[in-house]
């Protein structure tokens, strides 16, 4: 019970995080004309942020299941 509790709680937070992360203020931060092995700076923040919050994620519900 008190282990639910917790994951729906680090989910809350992973969603607010991701809140955070697609946000304006912060996309600003990376819309440059840079780019990171021929990507745009932008996309990668993008793809990296997303990969990020779907590997913790599944972290906190796999660890959920002990």
């Amino acid at each position: 019970m008190i282990r639910s509790r917790l994951s729906k709680q680090r989910l809350a937070a992973l969603f607010l995080l991701g809140c955070i992360w697609f946000n304006y203020p912060v996309l600003s931060i990376f819309d440059k004309s840079a780019s990171i092995f021929g990507i745009p700076v932008l996309y990668a923040w993008l793809m990296g942020a997303w990969l990020t919050l779907i590997v913790l994620m599944a972290w906190v519900t796999e660890g959920a299941k002990d």
